[in-house]
């Protein structure tokens, strides 16, 4: 599997054409697409013209951004002009989007090659891809097993070699987790490092774009490319942007690494556990100073996180009402028009977080549990923010399981939630962190190790994780499809 430096060396040096390139894409969709189901929507006509672009500057002899001529495949919850969007819903049936988000506009400038969407759970909704209302996707380490979610599409995407970088939305785990799970790089930037506009909303005080790589470099040139301010989103930073590759450094003297205590507990798979313990083991002979830390809030962490995000998701779900855009049900009147809408429209999972938001903000429950989640969640962030002040980075496992078979958690939502009780809290209190591969368990399924630092503390996560990448071989096991 090539890398982006790699691949970006054979352009330029005209050992492959970008059109090339692209068709050994599709042709290797072509060959897996049939078992993994990565994908919703293939845009080969826009990826070829994308491609002959690049390949008329290297003629010319322009200098090339590293992403140019190189494929991404996008989570199906971002706006791309030209192509369908429907969030893995039945509800925006034929919906075109009328403008490109910030993040795919950034792409196209420079000169990334548009696979196609990729699959997801609904709206975002999920941990294991099942809540696509066109299929699940499938791990390629183990077809019977989820991928994770809910960017599993574009774990996926990366993980069985259709192409060679993805993104994904971050709202609760969901690139961390599909990353730990098959076995690739995932990076979720501090909230606001990288503009919303034009991803479609789950939980807006939450939902962040990050990639999904074969390496941590490729990791860091993706993001330096979606990284800045951007006036279109109001919560967008407006902050210098470092040259992220200039942490890609092999060793960790000086750097203090935290153990997050209550990560380590009931429910952690053994082999999970025993990976990542290896994996602290090898920070520390790279030079890095550990320690335990104990971040007692984080308990609490799921508590507080089904709340806000349901609540945020009821009021952002509500212009789906079959008036404007998508799905419409035919009815007599107003009011049965869109319930019946909403009805179809929405799958299980989704009725089931909007029915829990709205009931968390309705009169008499709004303090009860929405405004003190806020509180607990400011409780959260305190746990971060004392701990950074003793390390510069904190490590444990990004899941507590690796990849389960599907149908074995769908009845059971609680035990579905608890899929995400290592990423949360990062999500809550707004911070950094990153999934790389650090094992396989005795099924030969992929274990993550999680890093996490404060808010524009990015360098800190490549730094750490970069060393540890290269002075182990998991980034380079990949499944045999």
């Amino acid at each position: 599997m090539s890398t982006i430096r790699e691949l970006h060396q054979q352009l330029i040096q005209r050992e492959i054409s970008a059109v090339e390139l692209a068709e050994q894409t599709f042709q290797r969709i072509s060959q897996v697409e049939p078992e993994v189901h990565a994908f919703l929507t293939l845009t080969r006509e826009r990826a070829l013209a994308q491609a002959r672009r690049v390949d008329e500057k290297i003629r010319a002899g322009e200098a090339l951004s590293p992403l140019a001529g190189i494929p991404v495949a996008l989570k199906d919850n971002l706006c791309t002009i030209g192509a369908p969007m429907t969030c893995a819903s039945k509800i925006l049936q034929g919906y075109m989007p009328p403008y490109e988000s910030t993040v795919t506009h950034k792409l196209d400038e420079a000169g990334a090659l548009f696979i196609g969407k990729t699959n997801l759970d609904e709206f975002a909704m999920g941990s294991s891809t099942e809540n696509s209302a066109f299929g699940p996707s499938r791990n390629p380490w183990n077809t019977r097993c989820v991928p994770g979610g809910s960017s599993g599409g574009s774990a996926v995407a990366v993980a069985a070699g259709e192409a060679v970088y993805s993104l994904g939305s971050d709202t609760g785990g969901s690139i961390r987790q599909p990353a730990a799970l098959c076995g690739v790089v995932g990076l979720k930037p501090t909230y606001g490092l990288v503009s919303r506009y034009g991803l479609v909303a789950f939980a807006s005080s939450l939902d962040q774009i990050g990639p999904f790589a074969p390496t941590v470099e490729d990791a860091a040139l993706v993001l330096q490319t979606l990284a800045g301010h951007d006036p279109k989103d109001s919560t967008s930073l407006r902050v210098e942007i470092p040259d992220y590759t200039q942490s890609l450094i092999p060793d960790l003297k000086g750097v203090r690494v935290g153990v997050v205590r209550e990560f380590f507990g009931p429910g952690t798979d053994p082999d999970v556990q025993a990976a990542v313990e290896s994996a602290i083991q090898t920070l520390k002979e790279l030079g890095a100073s550990v320690q335990e830390i104990s971040c007692p809030r984080f308990q609490y962490g799921l508590s507080v996180y089904y709340i806000i995000a349901p609540c945020e998701a009821s009021a952002n779900l509500a212009r789906y009402d079959g008036v404007r855009y998508g799905f419409r049900k035919a009815a007599d009147s107003l009011i049965p028009m869109y319930s019946e809408t909403r009805d179809e429209g929405f799958g299980p999972e989704v009725k089931r977080r909007i029915m829990i938001g709205t009931y968390a903000l309705s009169a008499g429950y709004y303090d009860a549990y929405y405004l003190k989640a806020q509180k607990v969640r400011t409780l959260i962030k305190q746990d971060f923010l004392e701990a950074y002040q003793k390390v510069d980075v904190l490590v444990g496992p990004t899941s507590p399981t690796t990849a389960f078979e599907f149908g074995a958690k769908a009845s059971d939502p609680l035990t579905m939630y608890l899929s995400d009780v290592c990423t949360i809290p990062l999500n809550l209190g707004g911070g950094a962190g990153i999934s790389i591969p650090c094992g396989l368990d005795r099924k030969g399924l992929p274990i993550g190790l999680q890093i996490m630092s404060d808010a524009l503390q990015e360098s800190k996560l490549f730094r750490v994780a970069y060393a540890y990448e290269q002075a182990t071989d998991w980034h380079k096991r990949h499944p045999s499809l």
